[in-house]
């Protein structure tokens, strides 16, 4: 590790589970994406294996079953704050809450990727040291991008390479193609099928203990002008 910050002093900045990925490379892995031969693609198989193996053990994949029930959502929201969620995709993203909620929902999916991605990117494009961004970017590029990266994203070839072909001096707009395209998944895709799950509805009291219950329509008695006795529905 010594070796890599002699080379690399922006690793001196970096946060613990960055830190403790970059452990795991050696100085070739920190140079531009190039061809590689069949022993440096084996490296590299046996490379990612041990990060997959890391980000398993730090937390960041869980093993949820899709059909295991999770009740790990904060009891502290409200159920007002969390109907705003289903206002829009993004008001959802502006609460912190919101977000946690609809990234345990996409651990049942298997696809946490995609909002992990996109938070990566949003603190991405807040960093102002070059040295900081040189490396988070690379951390990006290798955990999510690169083919059979730990939490690969579904992009495309063409957005792939346009990554790739920039890594070694990384803008801020660099992944902005990517994690558009990622958002949009997740907009159309999985934010539909959260606003009807288990999840947001314990959250929003609409399933499970707690929940609201609405009075079945009953018939009201009146009379009509002949005093007969008619019923007509009323509504609760």
């Amino acid at each position: 590790m010594e070796t890599l910050l002699f080379l690399f002093p922006q690793f001196n900045y970096m946060a613990p589970k960055e830190e403790a990925y970059f452990k795991m490379l050696g100085p070739e892995d920190l140079q531009a994406p190039k061809m590689k031969d069949d022993s440096s693609r084996q490296k590299d198989k046996e490379r990612k294996s041990r990060l997959s193996l890391f980000l398993t053990k730090s937390g960041s994949h869980e093993n949820v079953s899709p059909h295991k029930k999770t009740n790990m959502t904060p009891s502290n929201i409200s159920p007002e704050a969390a109907l705003q969620w289903s206002d829009s995709f993004e008001e959802l993203l502006k609460h912190s809450d919101g977000v946690e909620t609809f990234s345990q929902f996409l651990r049942t999916e298997f696809s946490e990727e995609n909002i992990e991605f996109w938070l990566a990117c949003e603190e991405y494009k807040t960093i102002d040291s070059e040295t900081k961004l040189l490396s988070k970017a690379k951390y990006i590029y290798t955990v999510f991008i690169e083919s059979d990266a730990p939490k690969e994203v579904n992009i495309d070839y063409n957005t792939k390479m346009a990554i790739q072909r920039t890594i070694a001096q990384p803008t801020k707009s660099c992944f902005d193609a990517a994690q558009m395209k990622v958002y949009s998944l997740m907009k159309k895709d999985s934010y539909p099928r959260f606003l009807h799950s288990d999840i947001y509805l314990r959250v929003t009291r609409k399933k499970g203990p707690g929940a609201t219950m609405f009075r079945r329509r009953s018939r009201s008695c009146v009379f009509n002008e002949r005093g007969e006795a008619t019923t007509e529905p009323s509504a609760w």
